[in-house]
């Protein structure tokens, strides 16, 4: 029997739905495939700012009714925003399914959006701005990004500008939604002890608003922009980015790339944590990111370090890539990654929330939900000989950016 349920209902929403007998609990997760990408300049920030103040009141709840009627069931409510999608989602005991999915959809059909919970969300949003400013480690990512798609809509921060954020609306916010929202834009996904039917019938009771049809992104062509980039903080470490653009979810490579990524450093094991961490010792934390989109992913390496180690660990990081262009990964070192893996994509699948996020990222990119089963065998295909072939094609020393937050420019 398939575990796994899709449906598309007649106004265009997508449903999704995973039955686990075993389970007492669900998660469910209402994704609409809209975030900062969908943004411009004028506007950035909306999506996140949308984000929040769904959670502040509708015609039917206030704020504090939103989140006690979850948690007084034993469950709770939670939304992110990435730079292509948002998602609201909740967790609970399985009878309290559709309880759960009312107040979620009542947020999404009847939030009011009221001028004054605008400007009082509008600081609280200022703050969480401030913690990133305050945060080596996130800015950088922003910053990288900034950078590396100057031009795009990609280069835009999802928390926005200051300017912005204290300049949104009401009729701002229902505007974008006019514009940009839409039923085959919206997905809801459930994982759990699920009863497809009956999750269709929930929706269907549930979910009478519409945000109309066949609003597709107008995605913008980009080009890869490589710079050194500094940003100045009065902060004891120097925190740097060494990175650049690589294929993104729609490339049949990507898992190649998640593989060469995790040999380069993707732990304690892997061949810059040796290097540059414990046979050098001149850095805390190393480590390598691979940060897909549909089209487009960011790759590199993030450490920190002190001031005078910043060009030794660059040049032991270099020297690393050179290696694997020049010479194949071991039969035994690319199994260990494959291992790793493996191991975190099924150590994952232990909860629900994230084999309902695994399912809408599934549906949302490929049309469809890839099993865990494919997943591991695409894993398990790759060879030596791709992870050679891909090393050469991007990790040339004049395709990467370097950003640097530090006390002082320390770049060459």
């Amino acid at each position: 029997m398939n575990r796994y349920s899709t449906s598309r209902l007649s106004n265009g929403i997508t449903v999704v739905s995973e039955n686990l007998p075993y389970v007492k609990s669900f998660s469910l997760g209402l994704w609409i495939n809209v975030g900062t990408r969908d943004e411009n300049k004028r506007n950035n920030g909306i999506s996140h700012f949308l984000e929040h103040m769904f959670f502040k009141g509708t015609r039917n709840r206030t704020a504090k009714q939103i989140s006690m009627e979850v948690e007084a069931l034993g469950g709770y409510l939670n939304a992110f925003t990435s730079k292509e999608h948002t998602c609201f989602y909740g967790r609970g005991l399985l009878h309290n399914l559709e309880k759960t999915f009312v107040v979620l959809s009542d947020m999404l059909q009847n939030s009011l959006f009221d001028n004054k919970e605008i400007e009082k969300e509008s600081r609280v949003i200022l703050d969480e701005m401030k913690d990133i400013e305050d945060s080596p480690e996130e800015i950088i990512f922003d910053k990288f990004e900034s950078a590396l798609f100057k031009g795009s809509s990609l280069e835009l921060p999802i928390i926005g500008t200051e300017k912005n954020v204290l300049g949104f609306k009401q009729k701002d916010l229902i505007n974008y939604i006019a514009n940009k929202y839409s039923n085959d834009k919206l997905f809801i996904v459930a994982s759990g002890a699920i009863d497809h039917n009956f999750l269709i019938d929930i929706v269907e009771k549930h979910f009478n608003g519409s945000f109309g049809k066949n609003r597709k992104r107008a995605v913008r062509k980009y080009t890869s922009h490589t710079d050194k980039l500094f940003l100045e903080k009065p902060i004891n470490q120097a925190h740097v980015i060494i990175g650049r653009n690589t294929i993104g979810y729609n490339s049949d490579n990507r898992m190649a790339v998640s593989l060469l990524s995790h040999i380069l450093g993707g732990g304690s094991s892997s061949r810059l944590f040796l290097s540059v961490r414990e046979r050098n010792g001149i850095t805390y934390q190393i480590n390598s990111f691979l940060n897909s989109f549909y089209d487009t992913s960011t790759f590199g390496v993030y450490f920190s370090t002190n001031e005078a180690s910043v060009q030794k660990a660059i040049k032991l990081i270099f020297k690393e890539f050179e290696k694997l262009k020049k010479t194949k990964v071991s039969k035994k070192e690319l199994n260990r990654a494959k291992e790793y893996l493996k191991g975190n994509l099924l150590m994952s699948l232990e909860s629900t929330t994230n084999r309902m996020m695994q399912m809408a990222q599934s549906v949302i990119y490929f049309g469809r939900i890839k099993t865990i089963e494919e997943i591991i065998e695409k894993i398990d295909s790759v060879t030596s000989d791709d992870i050679l072939i891909l090393s050469n094609e991007i990790l040339n020393k004049e395709d990467f950016s370097t950003v640097l937050v530090n006390s002082k420019n320390i770049l060459n």
